[in-house]
C-alpha cells in the first residue's frame, strides 16, 4: 500500500488538507492501479519557525516580506 507523507506549513485548513489528500489519492491510485483504500495520505504540520529555506526561517522570510 502506497504511504504518502506530506509536510506543510501550519494553519492550512482542514478543507484544504481534505482536497490535497483527495488529489493525491486519486492520482496514485489511477496511476498505480490501486483500490483508494489502498493509499494512505499522513499531513505533518510544521510550525513556520522550524521550516528552512535557503538558511533562513519561512517566519522570517515572511516577516521581510511583510506577510
Amino acid at each position: 500500500m502506497p504511504f504518502v507523507n506530506i509536510r506543510i506549513l501550519k494553519g492550512h485548513s482542514q478543507a484544504r488538507k481534505d482536497a490535497i489528500s483527495k488529489r493525491v489519492t486519486d492520482a496514485i491510485s489511477e496511476v498505480a492501479e490501486l483500490p483508494r483504500d489502498a493509499v494512505w495520505v499522513v499531513f505533518e504540520d510544521v510550525e513556520a519557525e522550524d521550516w528552512y529555506v535557503g538558511g533562513t526561517t519561512v517566519a522570517a522570510r515572511k516577516k521581510a516580506q511583510g506577510s
